[in-house]
C-alpha cells in the first residue's frame, strides 16, 4: 500500500508541476513578461513546486528532518544527475549569464544556507530573510530583462510559446494553475506518508529518505524538463531550468517552510558535517565545467554521474552503518576527491590559459 500511495503521489506531483507551469508560463507571457524571466522564475520555480508542497506537508507535521533532506538531496541530484544525464545525451550550451550572474547566485544562496543552518537551526527569521532575497532576485531579474532587447519565444521549451491555442485565455490559464496546485498538496501528501512508511520499515533516518527517494522523486520535473530540452535542441534551457530551480529550492522552499514553522526548521549535525558541504562543493564545481567553452561535455557530464553515483554510496552505507563505510571514505577523500578537484582546476587553468591568449 505505502508503495502505491508513493507511486501514486509521485505521479500527481509530476501531472501537477505540468499543469502548473504550463498555466503560469502562459499567464506571465500574456502580462507581457518576456521568455527570459518565464524562463528562469516561472518554469524552474514551477519544476521545483514538488520540493515546495513536500517540504511544507513535512515541516507542517513536524518532519523538518525529512524537509531540510528533500531540498539538499534535490539540489546535489539536479546538479550530478540531471545535468550529468543531460549532457552524456548531448553535450549542454551554457549561455553567458548563466555562468556570470545565475551560477555565482546559486553558489552564494548555497552558503548563506550553511551560515543560517550553522547553530543547528533555521528559524523563522531566517526564513522570511530568505523569502526577501527570492523578491529581490525575482524584481531584479524583471527589471534585467526590460534593458535588455529581445522577444519571441526564445528561451521556453516546447510548447511554451505565447500562441497557445485555447491554453491562451485566461480562464483556462487559471484553471490550470489551480488544478496543478491541488495535484501537488494532494501528491506530497501521499509521498510524505509513504516516505515516512518507507524510513520505519527500512529502519534508516527520515533525513536519509529525503535526500534519496523523495529527493529524486520530486526532481522528475526537472529531469524531464532538462532531458527534453537538450533532445529537442534547447540545451540552455537545460541548465538554467537547474541553476533556477536549485535558487528557489533554498530561497522558497526552505525559507516557507521555516517561515511557517514556529519552531523554525532543526538541522541534523550530519546534515551540516557532510551533506550541506557537499551540495556547495557541487555548486563550487559547475562553475570550473560551465565557463570552459560554455558548454558542458559528455566526458563531464559522465563525471559528474560518477559523483553522484559515489555520493549515493556514502549515505546508503552511513544510514547502515556498515562496515565498509570506513575504508570507502577514505578513498573518497584520499584519492577520488582531490582527483576530481585537480581536474577541474586543470581544466579551468587552461581555459584561463586560451582566453588570455586571444
Amino acid at each position: 500500500m505505502a508503495v502505491l500511495m508513493f507511486l501514486l503521489g509521485l505521479a500527481l506531483l509530476v501531472v501537477g508541476a505540468e499543469a502548473l507551469v504550463r498555466g503560469a508560463s502562459r499567464l506571465a507571457l500574456s502580462f507581457g513578461i518576456t521568455p527570459l524571466v518565464v524562463g528562469l522564475t516561472v518554469v524552474a520555480f514551477g519544476t521545483g513546486s514538488p520540493e515546495l508542497a513536500v517540504s511544507l506537508q513535512s515541516a507542517g507535521s513536524g518532519r523538518t528532518d525529512l524537509a531540510l533532506g528533500n531540498v539538499v538531496g534535490s539540489n546535489i541530484f539536479n546538479v550530478l544527475f540531471i545535468l550529468g544525464a543531460s549532457a552524456v545525451i548531448v553535450p549542454l550550451l551554457v549561455a553567458r549569464q548563466v555562468v556570470r550572474q545565475e551560477v555565482p547566485v546559486m553558489i552564494g544562496v548555497s552558503l548563506l544556507l550553511f551560515a543560517l543552518a550553522a547553530d543547528g537551526r533555521i528559524g523563522r527569521a531566517d526564513g522570511v530573510l530568505m523569502l526577501g532575497l527570492l523578491l529581490a532576485y525575482t524584481f531584479f531579474l524583471i527589471r534585467q530583462s526590460r534593458r535588455q532587447n529581445g522577444g519571441g519565444d526564445a528561451g521556453l521549451p516546447d510548447g511554451l510559446s505565447a500562441a497557445a491555442g485555447w491554453e491562451s485565455r485566461l480562464p483556462v490559464q487559471l484553471l490550470l494553475i489551480a488544478a496543478g496546485i491541488g495535484l501537488l498538496v494532494l501528491g506530497a501528501t501521499w509521498l510524505v506518508d509513504a516516505a515516512v512508511t518507507f524510513a520505519q520499515y527500512l529502519g534508516v533516518s527520515e533525513l536519509v529518505i529525503g535526500l534519496t527517494i523523495v529527493a529524486a522523486g520530486t526532481s522528475l520535473p526537472e529531469v524531464a524538463t532538462s532531458v527534453v530540452a537538450a533532445l529537442r535542441g534547447q540545451r540552455d534551457i537545460a541548465v538554467g531550468n537547474v541553476v533556477g530551480s536549485n535558487v528557489f529550492n533554498i530561497l522558497a522552499v526552505l525559507g516557507l517552510a521555516s517561515a511557517v514553522n514556529p519552531a523554525g526548521t532543526a538541522v541534523a549535525p550530519a546534515m551540516l558535517a557532510f551533506d550541506l558541504p557537499v551540495m556547495i562543493a557541487v555548486a563550487i564545481a559547475c562553475l570550473p565545467i560551465f565557463f570552459t567553452g560554455n558548454r558542458i561535455g559528455r566526458w563531464e557530464g559522465a563525471l559528474f554521474l560518477g559523483l553522484y553515483a559515489a555520493y549515493m554510496g556514502y549515505v546508503l552505507l552511513a544510514a547502515q552503518e556498515h562496515d565498509a563505510l570506513r575504508p570507502y571514505s577514505t578513498v573518497m577523500l584520499a584519492a577520488v576527491l582531490p582527483l576530481v578537484g585537480l581536474t577541474l582546476a586543470t581544466v579551468a587553468w587552461r581555459e584561463w590559459r586560451r582566453r588570455r591568449g586571444t
